[in-house]
């Protein structure tokens, strides 16, 4: 016969198993639903992008996700692979997401260079982040249909660091190997006679270190962390208000991965894509621009600004640039001047907001 104390304990048991069961059941549903994304760019951890959006960013992501999405951000290439294959490396699923620049892959992305033709953009990378994502969404969601694109921005106004005195003309600019980071960029340089090395940002260091280059162009932003401050002796803007080149890029995942959320963690990204991430990132360049200045000021660089009339010389020859990129991408049966057209009016509207 059984007894009254083993009889009491079968329910006990019972609901202790059922318990147990259920807890389990809903642990292992948590499990399903936290996430790790694990995002990579090509730059120093301290540079302004990497400070102003992309820590923010992830900030944002996880604790809106109430800690469901967690997002390893590596800097440097640190998971592999080189600045030119990024964006392929998010879209094999090597990496869940990160930034890339579209230019490093000359000719894959002809449509995006309309946003980085010679004094295309504004001073401003906010401003001319807007007008880049506009234009994203009208001519490139083609373009990048095998990733799940987030943002796509500029940065501040590119300008000429290098080693010795200032530019001052046109003619400066002769025989000086000058480190470019687009197409259009290394167009314009050789167009005002100089020797463009097409190269991504990390190798410019080593390169000028090496004396392989006399300089560069890049941001003000970058400097610091570039240690352009001791590798170049001069920094040279053009005048008026529009960026003697600029470049485009996007931040972007994986798009299995993002298709793989739930519902609500996907909501989350999108609460922090788009237009309103694009201005984000383009605003902490100029938030780096003015950092980066400063610090080149303090290293007692010498600090310059071409003249407007050896400025309007320099437009003349990015003009003769623009027209000839028009024929190019026309021949290839793309739209160049309508593209040309579309970036123009957009810009416009952006510096109207």
């Amino acid at each position: 016969m059984t007894s009254r104390q083993e009889i009491r304990l079968v329910p006990i048991t019972l609901r202790s198993l059922v318990l147990a069961a259920g807890l389990a059941s809903m642990a292992g549903l948590a499990t399903a639903q936290e996430v790790t994304l694990r995002f990579q760019h090509f730059v120093s951890p301290k540079s302004a992008n990497p400070t102003y959006f992309m820590d923010p960013w992830v900030k944002a992501i996880e604790e809106q996700s109430g800690g469901r999405i967690k997002v390893e951000l590596y800097p440097a290439m640190a998971l592999g692979g080189k600045a030119q294959s990024q964006y392929d490396l998010i879209r094999d699923g090597v990496i869940d997401g990160g930034w890339v620049i579209p230019g490093y892959q000359p000719g894959r992305f002809p449509e995006a260079e309309a946003l980085e033709l010679p004094f295309m953009m504004p001073k401003s990378g906010e401003v001319a982040s807007v007008a880049a994502w506009n234009f994203t969404q009208k001519h490139l969601m083609d373009d990048f249909a095998d990733v799940h694109l987030i943002a796509a921005h500029m940065h501040g106004p590119g300008l000429v660091h290098k080693k010795g005195p200032a530019i001052t003309s046109v003619e400066d600019f002769d025989g000086l190997k000058l480190r470019g980071p687009s197409r259009p960029a290394t167009l314009l340089l050789e167009k005002l006679g100089a020797t463009p090395v097409g190269m991504p940002v990390p190798g410019f260091p080593e390169a000028l270190a090496k004396g392989v280059l006399d300089g560069g162009v890049i941001t003000w932003e970058m400097s610091p962390s570039l240690k352009l401050d001791e590798l170049t002796d001069s920094h040279t803007d053009v005048a008026g208000d529009r960026a003697l080149y600029n470049l485009y890029f996007i931040w972007a995942m994986n798009k299995a991965k993002y298709e793989s959320l739930p519902d609500d963690l996907k909501a989350v990204i999108d609460a922090n894509s788009g237009l309103m991430a694009s201005a984000w990132a383009g605003k902490a360049h100029d938030t780096g621009d003015v950092e980066g200045r400063d610090a080149m000021a303090a290293a007692g660089n010498e600090i310059a600004e071409i003249s407007a009339e050896e400025t309007a010389r320099i437009e003349a020859l990015g003009e003769e640039v623009t027209a000839e990129w028009i024929a190019e991408v026309s021949a290839r049966g793309l739209n160049g001047a309508a593209l040309v057209e579309d970036a123009r009016a957009m810009v416009a509207a952006a510096v109207e907001q």
